[in-house]
């Protein structure tokens, strides 16, 4: 999974970004590690597959991962040149998702760029920066496909639904309101990678004392809350700032910590939940004495399909999935338990994977 993260100036965006992807740390000695100045990779916190690890005394134990792409604060003409972030758009169209931080604190020592504190305006100026970088995108590819278009059939359904798309984002618009009349225009639309069709969730960022009831005493956070509603999209509440404590922390004192401040997760696991959720996403895990790991595909993903995350060859191969659900396999004690007890499920391909289908496929190329 793939986030990009965007905010404008002073809203905590680059401190969570720091936070979440504890930059600097070695890909093979932390779940965290940064590939360049904006891209982080952060392992899944996910105790089923550990417990797997020890389970199988596994070699090797792999987590899902996300990966952040952080773009530089976004101001209002971003799409015209004004500052950086622009420059940066690029990065995250490649992104399953885009995480909005915004800010819901007051501090008189972190100057505003717009000189207050104000929500859905820090959010509507983002918005609208996005929906002028995807307008530009869409009338570049308008200007090399309409001309083509009266004289290659091919081109004309896509010419015509660029033609719909223009309409729609100078209303201001976002892409993702439209609906895509067949798979044809499905594959148009993604192939477009338009930043204002991607799934939003919101980072609400307040200050520590709003963290222990989830921001319901805070006005800014209820105010993103009401606009998330009205457009479908993800909120999670945050501390920037905490995040960055958490993250300078030993692994040992983090629980301590989070316990300290009455939260029962940390704000990348409240990320990770509502990225999961937004998207539809679920994990299947596989486990051995080489190596116990977990496997993201989206909810509805037959068995065949889930196969071939693993491998081509198990797709096109498939014969059928030995699976049990996580916590029997845990209760049973062991994989032989389980099939004394019968409760191993010899799944086809019709068969519908569910989040800790602990899975072994079968194949034959």
């Amino acid at each position: 999974m793939k986030l990009g993260i965007v905010g404008l100036p002073n809203v905590g965006k680059s401190t969570l970004f720091n936070s979440l992807t504890k930059a600097g740390a070695a890909a093979e000695n932390f779940p965290f590690c940064t590939i360049d100045p904006n891209v982080g990779v952060v392992a899944v916190p996910d105790e089923r597959v550990d417990t797997l690890g020890r389970m199988y005394s596994s070699k090797k134990v792999t987590h899902a991962t996300i990966e952040f792409v952080d773009i530089a604060g976004l101001v209002k003409g971003a799409s015209k040149g004004e500052g950086l972030g622009n420059q940066f758009l690029a990065n995250i169209r490649e992104t399953d998702a885009i995480v909005h931080v915004v800010r819901c604190f007051e501090d008189p020592n972190v100057v505003h760029v717009d000189g207050s504190v104000d929500p859905v305006r820090d959010i509507e100026t983002i918005n609208l920066e996005l929906v002028f970088a995807d307008l530009e995108v869409v009338d570049r590819r308008l200007g090399k496909v309409g001309k083509s278009a009266r004289n290659d059939k091919s081109l004309q359904k896509e010419a015509a639904l660029l033609e719909k798309l223009k309409a729609l984002l100078e209303e201001g618009s976002r892409a993702r309101c439209y609906e895509p009349a067949d798979e044809e225009e499905k594959a148009i639309l993604k192939g477009l990678s338009l930043l204002t069709g991607k799934p939003v969730i919101y980072a609400a960022n307040v200050g520590e004392d709003d963290l222990a009831d989830d921001g319901a005493g805070n006005e800014y956070v209820k105010k993103v809350r009401e606009y998330a509603e009205a457009e479908g999209s993800g909120v999670f509440v945050i501390s920037a700032k905490v995040e960055q404590e958490i993250s300078e922390l030993a692994d040992e004192d983090r629980a301590v910590f989070l316990e300290d401040l009455g939260l029962k997760e940390s704000g990348l696991d409240k990320l990770i939940r509502a990225s999961y959720s937004l998207l539809g996403l679920i994990s299947f895990l596989t486990c051995g004495e080489d190596e116990s790991r977990a496997w993201t595909i989206t909810e509805g993903t037959k068995a065949p399909q889930a196969a071939g995350k693993i491998h081509t060859d198990f797709e096109r191969g498939f014969i059928k999935a030995e699976v049990i659900p996580y916590d029997k396999l845990i209760e049973c004690g062991s994989m032989t338990a389980a099939k004394e007890k019968g409760l191993i499920g010899i799944e086809g391909k019709d068969y519908v994977m569910k989040d800790g289908d602990v899975t072994l496929f079968r194949f034959n190329v």
